[in-house]
């Protein structure tokens, strides 16, 4: 089955919306102007309730199917993000952003409008049975919004049953879904690092203790995680991004201090992987009589797709691109996602719809390709048609 003919017809009108959001980005939580686009349309299209707040910004939809009473029969949530990232855009477009400093190098204008699309659609056909919850999440870049929404009593308000996300790839062509069953994005942890040592001349070096030397022997060291340490089968990431010290070329610093991030996709290795951090620096400050404090925050977890879900997702995908578009089976990626929260709380799957040859994620040249809407658009109608089948 093609896309659907009314997703075609309405690419040009959901574009607009998508070119509106981007012209207008907005940061983490602070939303307010995203969300009340999105509450207005639902509106406009007669969805049964449409609730604000959920989460700080949130908003979420619900469309009944034809005779379907309120609060019977199963629903079903479909998830998409709202926030921009703090980039100065270099696009050049027409709907460039407007905002300096801030601009959609993700795509998630682009999500929020497939879903408006999809929920004008379902609001039209209601070709189901149960009820359909559209979910509008903030602060994905880094706030944790999916968290908020579902400590916010979010699936338990709704009676969601399943939940799904989709996210644009750039590289992967337009028309085409990738997602497989288990970890498909990965737990994204940060770690500071602290070397307190003894400052002095640098003449002198003798008579200090250098934090310089031993923190570059913790990067070093650090290295040996994933080289050494993790199993060569097993995903892991350890990256020392920031290492600040000294001020001038005489004097040996007090302190230094170094930060990253470690990216695993299972427990076990993200256990590890913070436990042997601590091991390194622990040894290292006893070995040069320092001190060394490590800071370690635990982000996202591991987006893990239920394996019966993830199969719902690649049925779907198939039948709107074909057994040839469709990867079943693609590799884990090693950024984050915070639906991951929800996929803690509900089953569900996370898919990738092609955004074809464009810059990538994150990006100041990025922009979401507007020809990948009708696939998105569908994508999201058949598998709730599907899921909620009478």
């Amino acid at each position: 089955m093609p896309i659907l003919n009314r997703a075609a017809e309405l690419q040009d009108e959901i574009a607009g919306w998508r070119r509106h959001l981007h012209r207008e980005p907005e940061l983490l939580f602070a939303v307010e102007k995203t969300a009340a686009f999105v509450a207005e349309k639902l509106r406009e299209f007669g969805v049964d309730e449409v609730v604000t707040g959920i989460g700080r910004t949130g908003v979420v939809g619900i469309i009944r199917g034809k005779g379907t009473p309120a609060g019977a029969g199963r629903t079903i949530g479909l998830r998409a993000d709202m926030d921009a990232l703090p980039i100065e855009e270099a696009t050049g477009k027409p709907w460039a952003s407007t905002v300096r400093g801030k601009m959609h190098a993700c795509g998630h204008d682009g999500h929020t409008a497939m879903l408006l699309g999809a929920a004008k659609y379902l609001a039209e056909t209601r070709n189901f049975t149960g009820s359909v919850a559209v979910i509008f999440q903030p602060a994905e870049e880094g706030g944790g919004g999916g968290n908020e929404m579902v400590k916010d009593g979010m699936m338990e308000r709704f009676g969601i049953a399943e939940v799904y996300g989709m996210h644009n790839l750039p590289g992967m062509p337009v028309g085409a879904f990738g997602t497989r069953p288990g970890p498909i994005m990965a737990a994204t942890d940060e770690f500071t690092i602290a070397v307190k040592g003894r400052g002095g001349h640098a003449a002198l070096p003798h008579k200090t203790i250098d934090p310089i030397v031993i923190g570059a022997q913790v990067v070093t060291a650090l290295q040996t995680i994933v080289s050494r340490v993790a199993d060569p089968v097993d995903s892991l990431v350890v990256s020392v991004t920031k290492f600040n010290a000294g001020f001038a070329h005489n004097v040996i610093p007090e302190t230094a201090q170094l930060a990253g991030t470690v990216r695993t996709l299972s427990p076990d290795m993200r256990e590890g992987a913070e436990a042997r951090i601590r091991q390194i620096c622990a040894g290292l400050a006893a070995a040069h009589g320092a001190e060394i404090v490590v800071n370690y925050h635990r982000n996202y977890p591991v987006t893990v797709n239920h394996a019966e879900e993830a199969g719902y997702a690649v049925a779907v995908a198939r039948e709107i691109a074909g057994d040839a578009s469709v990867e079943p089976a693609i590799a884990p990626m090693m950024g984050g996602e915070d639906f991951s929260y929800m996929l803690l709380s509900r089953p569900g799957a996370f898919i990738f719809v092609g955004n074809g040859d464009t810059a990538g994620l994150h990006h100041p040249a990025y922009d979401f390709n507007d020809d990948a809407i009708p696939h998105g658009v569908t994508y999201w109608v058949k598998l709730a048609e599907s899921r909620l089948a009478a």
